[in-house]
């Protein structure tokens, strides 16, 4: 029988999830909310498994992009409460059935699950209107608040349980002039709803960066999402990599120079060329970009490059001169190398690397 440890796995750091929740914990005031990102499988790393462990944590809500995405973690005895940020309008009943809170962006959305909770006879149900601010990608726009309140005011089968907006450029000193713009815009949109409403709901609009640059606009509540993770936006910020994708090496290979490697004959072996092949390639999110020496990864605490084309579902790396065998584990990212390196290499940020992550590869709890 294999054991869990036999192939590839992401291995989730449980004690370094917890020393980053505790790093954002402590920029916040102790009555400050404090909502987790699980959305695109927890970001890569298993929404299901990070769900759980935030749960322990302490967190107070969970946000999930989809739908789908909530079901899953209801069905897994996920009970904190769960913001739908892409509710959509297609999945009301099961928002509703499993007591999730969508979030509305627009007049017509919201007009369509009244009419879902009137059919189901309900009322005060809690959702969370979106401000656009500046991102100009979802979220009602300061000229539709009035409209907004005048619904509201005859509609008592939804209540506002929060008002919130998203930062664009939250991690870029050099953008702060619009960032300051979009908290009084959000200050100034949010303070007229709650007049007219009569009552206060939760505010946030501080992400990860936000929290750890602004942490005065932090309000009732903040979502942290990549800082969770691992990733700061702070220089010398040293937080926890919770993530770690391993492998084991399936086959070592002494070449002769001259003979080529991989698809496409990219890769040439010099004088005492020695080769692994790992069980990874870009159908388990390693970037076919990162092939032909771009990047390096551990083995046995020593760096060897990639040689040759990514495949499928395999790489090849240049291990001369190092000590290895078959079986002996190799780390594509974590501690060494970070994800942040490997994202560098690609010109990308480290949120698409971890959510390029399959669900093939098994996420394992590490206590």
């Amino acid at each position: 029988m294999m054991r869990e440890d036999d192939f590839s796995r992401l291995e989730l750091d449980l004690k370094g999830c917890e020393r980053n929740y505790r790093h954002f914990r402590s920029l916040l005031e102790p009555s400050t909310k404090l909502l987790v990102l699980v959305k695109a499988n927890a970001y890569g790393h298993g929404a299901v498994e990070f769900a759980a462990m935030m749960q322990r944590a302490g967190a107070d809500y969970l946000a999930v992009a989809y739908p789908v995405e909530g079901l899953e973690l209801r069905q897994n005895g996920i009970s904190l409460p769960i913001i739908v940020l892409t509710a959509g309008t297609d999945f009301f009943p099961e928002i509703i059935r499993t007591r999730m809170e969508p979030s509305i962006p627009n007049l017509e959305t919201l007009e369509a699950f009244c009419i879902h909770l009137r059919e189901c006879g309900l009322s005060d149900y809690p959702v969370h209107i979106k401000l656009d601010t500046g991102m100009h990608r979802l979220g009602f726009m300061t000229s539709e608040l009035p409209g907004l309140l005048d619904f509201l005011k005859v509609h008592p089968e939804v209540k506002v349980k929060s008002l919130f907006s998203h930062l664009c450029v939250a991690e870029d000193p050099e953008q702060d002039a619009f960032t300051l713009n979009q908290f009084q815009l959000f200050e100034q949109n949010t303070q007229a709803l709650i007049e007219g409403l009569g009552y206060a709901p939760l505010r946030h609009i501080l992400n990860s960066a936000g929290i750890e640059r602004f942490p005065q606009y932090q309000y009732d509540m903040v979502r942290l999402g990549i800082g969770i993770y691992g990733v700061s936006a702070l220089p010398g910020v040293e937080l926890a990599p919770v993530a770690s994708l391993k492998c084991k090496i399936l086959q070592i290979k002494h070449l002769r120079e001259g003979d080529t490697i991989g698809y496409g004959r990219w890769g040439k072996a010099g004088a005492g060329t020695v080769i692994a092949t790992i069980p990874v390639g870009y159908a388990d999110g390693i970037d076919r970009h990162l092939g032909r020496g771009k990047a390096s990864f551990s083995v046995n605490g020593h760096r060897a490059p990639t040689i040759g084309n990514i495949c499928m579902d395999m790489c090849m790396l240049d291990i001369t001169g190092i000590d290895a065998k078959v079986g002996d584990t190799v780390t594509v990212f974590g501690a060494d190398p970070t994800v942040s390196e490997l994202a560098d290499i690609l010109g990308t940020i480290p949120y698409e690397i971890l959510s390029s992550i399959p669900r093939r590869i098994e996420r394992i709890v590490i206590r």
